[in-house]
């Protein structure tokens, strides 16, 4: 039985008393978020974090003394596609860079509803280009993102195939949003449980990014694309996340089509617990089970980014449908 902390636990009650709730406008979420920044913990010493214009796109550039030199993460942060930026993540990203021992390059993409689909995935392959651009090998390189930003990695993948560029090594999405069509089960079963955030405004999101685009166009919803060809992905999720079955169907459809994935999801943890690893042990154990799988996939020799589907994905076991995490109390 899955013991989780009683950190956990408090986080919980906090998320559901503090955040949520309903959306007001894009202007108001951004507003809430900076006065969130302000008491967001700073890097420790030794992090570098620099300004940087990514291709056009305003960017950080974040180092740490375990960060290879030849090794990257385009990090692409969540929000909804209306809110987010790296200084918001400043407490994460250098997590991700001495985890993973990469250099991190987080890009502050441009925002709905002002600057709908595609602004926000195009500005993410022009990121990735500047990173080849700047000789970083696609072998040695990572693709990231959390929520919007999960959904944003995945397509993301997606383009840089269809485009024929190298694609990278591997991905890594966490609470990703794959279904900008709202079919998902989860977002009803799990409505009530999850601790953070509010279905009834997920329409309204979605409606802000798409423009008046299709929902199911898979550079938008990657759950509607064919993934044939895509690199090793881990996927990350809460038990209780409405946004669940995003999670649980794109893992499904990888694997359907050949791919090498991985699906972990972890007891009772809310969106993005990640975030909260300077007071949360279980998000510490998953940034530090990130930094594996991306160790082992920098490291390995380049290879056909599918296998057959019958056969096991080395050096990962391929749990199916998913893995569940079992979190120590602390």
């Amino acid at each position: 039985m899955s013991v989780v902390s009683l950190r956990a636990e408090l986080i919980r009650l906090g998320t559901r008393c503090l955040l949520k709730r309903r959306y007001g406008p894009a202007e108001e979420s951004r507003r809430q978020l900076q006065r969130i920044t302000a008491l967001t913990p700073r890097p420790p010493a030794g992090t570098e974090t620099l300004s940087v214009s990514a291709g056009g796109v305003r960017a950080d550039y974040i180092t740490v003394p375990a960060s290879h030199p030849d090794r990257h993460v385009l990090f692409l942060h969540g929000g909804a596609y209306r809110a987010g930026a790296p200084a918001n993540y400043r407490h994460f990203t250098w997590r991700i860079a001495a985890a993973t021992g990469t250099n991190v390059l987080a890009i502050d993409y441009r925002l709905a509803p002002e600057h709908p689909f595609p602004a926000a995935l195009d500005d993410a392959v022009a990121a990735y280009r500047w990173l080849l651009a700047g000789r970083a090998e696609p072998s040695k390189t990572l693709i990231m993102g959390d929520s919007a930003g999960g959904g944003l990695t995945l397509a993301t993948l997606l383009k840089l195939r269809d485009d024929g560029l190298p694609l990278p090594a591997a991905a890594v999405a966490v609470s990703p949003w794959t279904d900008l069509a709202l079919t998902g089960a989860s977002l009803k079963l799990n409505a009530r449980a999850d601790p953070m955030l509010d279905v009834t405004h997920m329409p309204m999101l979605a409606a802000e990014y798409l423009g008046g685009a299709d929902p199911r166009q898979p550079y938008v919803s990657p759950l509607y694309g064919d993934p044939a060809g895509l690199p090793p992905i881990l996927i990350q999720v809460g038990s209780d996340e409405v946004l669940l079955d995003d999670a649980v169907r794109m893992h499904e459809r990888l694997r359907r089509a050949g791919c090498r994935a991985e699906l972990e999801v972890w007891p009772r943890m809310p969106h993005v617990w990640h975030a909260f690893a300077p007071v949360l042990p279980e998000a510490r154990r998953a940034i530090a089970r990130i930094g594996d799988f991306a160790r082992q996939q920098l490291s390995a020799p380049a290879a056909a980014a599918t296998v057959p589907e019958t056969e096991p994905a080395a050096p990962f076991p391929q749990p199916f449908p998913t893995t569940e995490i079992s979190a120590p109390s602390r």
